[in-house]
């Protein structure tokens, strides 16, 4: 998609995405966004993100194109004796593979680890799932929710709202994707150094307990525990946006000489001086009535006054985003993460970049989310097989190409 490819610092890194839905595959995006050459290998019904909606053709739900850009589709039956060897054939081929099914299933279908590695002993085989794989629930089907409900998350939210909810957002399944991506990255170098491969696996849930207590671990830190799990300042009554004169606001003076200086800004010397906030261990005790002081003050401002306020005397503010407006905010079209591209059957539609920047070997954005199958015919060709054994593959089911069911 752009006139001038850039270097690529993956290319010539070949992936194997075997995974569904959201974690697997935005790894896999992530890292064909670097140039390596990514091949989504997709049953013949096809992913399940593809019949999401909204969406304008069968197929092409707006959630697939947001995590398979940069790869090329091959539908294939792993289920058939054929299929499979042509997936080992794939194999032979591949640097890494990313697949999120379960351990069963792959043991049954001959595509574990040990069963693959026979074939490739350098491949970098990177398993992600709700748990681990040696553990009793290694099977135990698991989405976003329930690992959030697994790993505490939804615990941390009971604490602060009273409520055991769920982030309103698929937190699991992206952060353990940007999990697989330094964890495959940390395998690769390993491989090109040693030219072995090895098993690396990203169970989800013990994944995001980690993330879950880099601070809320708090006093269980030590041993024996100096206080409670919780991190007092996320966890405190208040811990939310503020409503201003005309909108809404983060507006959270951070540390104790931020709280002066807040409160002197907007000639509040009786606040500027208090006790409560003087000190560190102070405001951990006393986050919650910082917060209603600021619940009480936000709405005498509208949120430019407050931007300009906190600007000058470099206090953390941000308005609050109308997601229904990102793509006219000029940070994020000045910065081009949000731009309008033409998709080859779908039209016009607005891709979410790579928001990381590189001097010398920046994301690109090469080509579009495929369709099932596009790059069937293309694939097997590159693995040696010749027309006719393409032809027979396809007749008999084993792979699909566009407008043959695939």
């Amino acid at each position: 998609m752009s006139a001038a490819e850039p270097t690529a610092a993956l290319r010539g890194i070949r992936v194997i995405d075997m995974a569904a839905v959201v974690m697997g595959p935005y790894a896999a995006q992530i890292l064909g966004d670097f140039g390596a050459d990514v091949i989504k290998v997709e049953p013949p019904a096809g992913d399940m993100t593809r019949f999401t909606h909204p969406q304008r053709h069968e197929g092409m739900g707006a959630l697939a194109l947001n995590v398979n850009r940069n790869k090329r589709s091959l539908s294939l039956d792993l289920k058939s004796a054929e299929g499979r060897e042509v997936f080992l054939d794939l194999v032979r081929s591949a640097d890494v593979l990313i697949t999120n099914t379960r351990p069963g299933g792959l043991r049954r279908l001959g595509l574990d680890y040990e069963s693959l590695a026979a074939v490739n002993p350098r491949l970098v085989y990177c398993s992600a799932q709700g748990f681990r794989g040696n553990s009793d629930r290694a099977d135990h089907a698991a989405y976003d929710e329930i690992v959030q409900s697994g790993s505490g998350l939804a615990d941390l939210m009971r604490r602060a709202t009273g409520t055991p909810t769920y982030v309103p957002t698929i937190l699991a399944d992206k952060v353990c994707a940007l999990t697989i991506v330094y964890a495959a990255l940390i395998a690769v170098i390993h491989q090109r150094a040693t030219g072995a491969g090895q098993h690396v696996e990203v169970p989800m849930t013990d994944t995001m307990l980690a993330f879950n207590l880099v601070e809320h671990l708090a006093g269980q830190t030590f041993e024996p525990p100096a206080g409670p799990v919780g991190f007092p300042r996320s966890l405190s009554a208040g811990h939310r946006a503020m409503s201003t004169a005309d909108g809404w606001a983060c507006i959270i003076p951070y540390t104790p000489r931020d709280i002066r200086n807040f409160f002197t800004a907007i000639d509040r010397p009786d606040l500027a001086g208090d006790e409560r906030f003087a000190t560190s261990g102070q405001l951990a005790r006393h986050y919650s009535d910082l917060y209603e002081l600021i619940e009480q003050l936000a709405p005498e401002r509208t949120t430019a006054q407050w931007a300009r306020i906190c600007a000058d005397n470099s206090i953390p503010f941000s308005p609050v985003l109308d997601l229904d407006h990102a793509a006219e905010d000029p940070y994020f079209t000045e910065g081009g993460l949000l731009s309008v591209a033409e998709h080859p059957t779908e039209g016009a539609y607005r891709v979410v970049g790579n928001p990381l920047a590189f001097s010398e070997t920046p994301p690109t954005i090469r080509s579009h989310t495929p369709a099932l199958g596009q790059h069937t015919t293309e694939l097997l060709t590159e693995l040696g097989y010749d027309a006719e054994a393409i032809a027979d593959l396809v007749a008999k089911s084993v792979v699909g190409t566009p407008g043959t069911g695939a």
